[in-house]
């Protein structure tokens, strides 16, 4: 919402400066998004008539001209000019000696040889506008002489609101005047309307078909109207100045009734309306012309105002280009209604293009003003393009209630944390205009027909607190005791752990969609079934993902195609399945990793990461708890090189290098290792196990076993450390091998097994006995032989 500073002025008797002003607007929930000076300083410059109009001797395109500035008493000012638009008689600006323009000062001196008093200007020497094509020509009883600046209320300054939906009472003049002089305790000077008496006896016949969609239908006719006449010029400033251009003195009169009110209107051409006014539901196969130009074929659900024969406006929205009033209308049929907000919302939106109209009445305008404005726009009509008015026709039925709302003193102390006597809450409440009675030190107010959006008790205690600022409200610190919650030692480790663990190991987080291509969830997940979306945003991210891999894997192909060849990454977020007819979400974590193992540089050898490096972190992850790699197949990963992970026989998560199919369907010029794994299972924590620490020095033991290929060694380490006994304190893997000194299909395992007491020195007969009974276990469960 744009408006001139100088308007608002009119309205309320302010003695804040704009920028005062603009700050207690922003601070009452009103934004202001700029205050800018309708124009650029410049000084002496005035109004002038052209006298007389010579060719320059020495020059073919500038001409010699008299002006009368108005001032001189001896004669006319001499002054050459190069515009093409100059003649004898027009009325324009003159800069003189010593006149300060936005981009040059005026100086006597000679062009082409002849004296030059002063420059006539253009729109946009002066700064008003970005172009010009000639010289500023000024109405015809513009008075000769005048300071420009003053006499066009160029000091003025446009206000521009960043108004939110619900207040839509602010998108009038009136409206922002009652704000202005609500916050700021100011005198509010709002125009009288006067209702017009008839002269004439000419009416229309006026039929409402949808009553629930438009509760009130005002309109009358005006005969003998003169569209050839100029609205007067603080009119027209006020509308420019809002960002409306003029059309005709009609069209120009309701656009300010609009802007002034809130209400908007429209006017017909009476002689293009057949026999009577129809408000009704768009019928098949009609069409209509709006004044934007667009042929709009009509939909069942579109509300039109019609004559007997043929729609004439979309309603609420823009009227017909074939019955709007041109310059050569001389009887018009004015219509000012209000249409439920439901009915309009949401078709500008439908259509592709909105309106100053459609704006308004899609979030509620003042009912109780209907009438009248259409009372404030006949007079302005009749005051500036002369005709007589007719009767005006009403039809009404039920406009929205207003029911009124308690509010509670108390409950304001409760909300706002200041205690705000009745007087106050008075006196707040008749600032705002609004209509109330009192029982007790309860408030019952009725909400005014322009506040859609004052419903319950806290939007009155909202106003009652933009009234008093913001700025005016303590800050107090909450007053309650507090106690020392019990921290468990067993529980949920918080996300931003698991963050920091991978930051630290050189990974970098990324956030992607959760909506992604239905042919990722086929390739990486095998979903048949995923969940679609009723209304996705792109064609390309139809269904909700089940697994973070594809948007790690289209992270891989970006860097990959930018020479980024190093690419560590992971993701925290929501993954969504179905089962049954039961939709279910989940929050996993997962990473990829291509390229090197480590950053180029000259103290290590170059490598790829592999397998193992990934499995590494993993385990740091989920450190101090034992998990357990299982040979497995998933959509996404290389079959001979993917592994599901346990913890307690229960899976959490995958592991693995991506599949060679989709290294080449996705394009990527080199693989990747990935991993998933559920976040729930990550937060777990354990309950922390006490023990001492042994003062004897630990005994190293270590064998190597030979077993079948396709035993694995995550089964043996799982079965040792089940079995084994108590002073053994570590076991681990430090060897493989398998080659010629083996039987084709065997493999050897060395391990490196301590052994440690709490209470004494183990002897050589103990630790004999110990690493026995563990390779008897070996023995017994994998059929394991010591290798010799």
């Amino acid at each position: 919402m744009k408006f001139s500073g100088n308007w608002l002025r009119k309205l309320v008797d302010l003695q804040y400066s704009d920028e005062e002003l603009a700050h207690k607007l922003t601070m009452a929930g009103l934004e202001v998004e700029s205050v800018a000076p309708v124009a650029p300083f410049f000084d002496k410059v005035v109004v002038v008539q052209v006298v007389s109009v010579q060719k320059h001797a020495n020059a073919d395109r500038l001409n010699v001209c008299k002006v009368d500035v108005g001032t001189q008493s001896d004669g006319f000012l001499q002054i050459v000019c190069g515009a093409q638009n100059v003649k004898e008689g027009m009325k324009t600006v003159c800069a003189l000696v010593g006149a300060r323009l936005p981009e040059l000062d005026i100086r006597q001196g000679k062009i082409r040889g002849v004296e030059s008093l002063g420059m006539l200007c253009s729109a946009k020497e002066l700064g008003l506008a970005s172009d010009a094509d000639g010289l500023l020509e000024l109405p015809g009883d513009t008075p000769v002489g005048v300071d420009f600046r003053k006499y066009y209320s160029l000091d003025d300054c446009i206000f521009t609101l960043k108004l939110t939906p619900n207040r839509a009472d602010c998108l009038g003049m009136f409206g922002i005047a009652r704000e202005v002089a609500a916050i700021t305790a100011s005198e509010l000077d709002l125009p009288e309307i006067v209702f017009v008496n008839p002269v004439i006896e000419d009416v229309l016949q006026i039929r409402v078909e949808e009553p629930e969609s438009c509760p009130l239908y005002c309109g009358r006719v005006i005969k003998g109207v003169a569209t050839d006449t100029a609205i007067p010029l603080w009119m027209s400033q006020r509308l420019e100045r809002a960002g409306l251009r003029m059309i005709n003195p009609v069209v120009d009169i309701i656009n300010y009734a609009m802007l002034e009110t809130g209400q908007p209107m429209h006017a017909f051409d009476l002689n293009q309306v057949n026999e009577e006014i129809c408000v009704r539901s768009a019928g098949e196969n009609e069409h209509l012309l709006l004044l934007n130009g667009e042929r709009l074929t009509l939909q069942k659900d579109m509300l039109v105002i019609a004559d007997s024969s043929k729609p004439l406006a979309l309603a609420g929205i823009m009227g017909g280009s074939e019955s709007g009033v041109t310059n050569t209308t001389t009887d018009v049929f004015l219509e000012s209604a209000f249409f439920s907000p439901v009915v309009i919302s949401g078709k500008s939106f439908k259509l592709g293009f909105t309106s100053d109209s459609a704006h308004r009445f899609e979030r509620g305008v003042d009912f109780s003003m209907t009438r009248s404005v259409l009372e404030r726009a006949t007079a302005l009509i009749l005051s500036i393009c002369g005709g007589k008015a007719g009767p005006v026709t009403e039809i009404g039925s039920d406009l929205p209630r207003r029911e009124a709302v308690r509010v509670r003193q108390k409950r304001i102390a409760k909300i706002l944390g200041v205690d705000f006597s009745v007087e106050l809450i008075s006196e707040y409440f008749q600032r705002l205009q609004f209509s109330y009675t009192m029982v007790g030190e309860m408030f019952y107010v009725v909400p005014p027909a322009a506040r859609f959006d004052l419903v319950i008790e806290e939007d009155f205690i909202e106003e009652i607190a933009r009234v008093h600022g913001y700025d005016l409200i303590p800050a107090r610190l909450p007053k309650a005791p507090v106690h020392m919650l019990a921290e468990p030692e067993t529980g949920v480790s918080p996300v931003k752990r698991l963050r920091q663990i991978l930051t630290a190991k050189d990974y970098q987080e990324v956030i992607n969609y959760t909506f992604v291509d239905i042919q990722w969830e086929a390739d990486f997940s095998g979903n048949d079934i995923p969940i679609r979306l009723k209304n996705p945003i792109a064609s390309h991210m139809d269904v909700m993902r089940s697994s973070l891999f594809g948007g790690l894997i289209d992270n891989l192909q970006f860097n990959l195609n930018r020479k980024q060849s190093r690419v560590r990454i992971f993701e925290l977020g929501s993954c969504f399945s179905k089962e049954g007819d039961e939709e279910k979400e989940v929050e996993n974590l997962a990473a990829l990793c291509s390229g090197s193992a480590y950053p180029e540089q000259w103290g290590v050898p170059d490598r790829d990461i592999d397998f193992y490096d990934v499995k590494m972190d993993i385990e740091s992850l989920f450190w101090p708890r034992s998990i357990y790699f299982e040979l497995a197949l998933h959509p996404a990963l290389h079959p001979g090189k993917s592994a599901r992970i346990l913890i307690d026989k229960k899976p959490v998560g995958w592991i693995g290098e991506l599949h060679p199919r989709w290294q080449s369907k996705y394009h990527l010029s080199q693989s990747a290792i990935l991993f998933e794994l559920r976040t729930e299972a990550l937060a777990a924590e354990l309950l922390p196990a006490m023990y001492p620490l042994s003062k004897f020095p630990p005994v190293r033991r270590d064998i190597a076993v030979v077993v079948e290929s396709d035993v694995s060694v995550a089964s043996l380490l799982e079965t040792m450390h089940l079995e084994k006994d108590r002073s053994i304190s570590e076991i681990s893997l430090f060897d493989l091998y398998s080659g010629e000194k083996l039987v084709q299909g065997k493999k050897s395992l060395a391990f490196r097994i301590l052994l440690q007491d709490s209470e004494k020195t183990l002897t050589d007969q103990e630790i004999d006995r110990v690493v026995s009974q563990l390779v008897g276990i070996l023995e017994r469960k994998f059929g394991a032989t010591l290798r010799s």
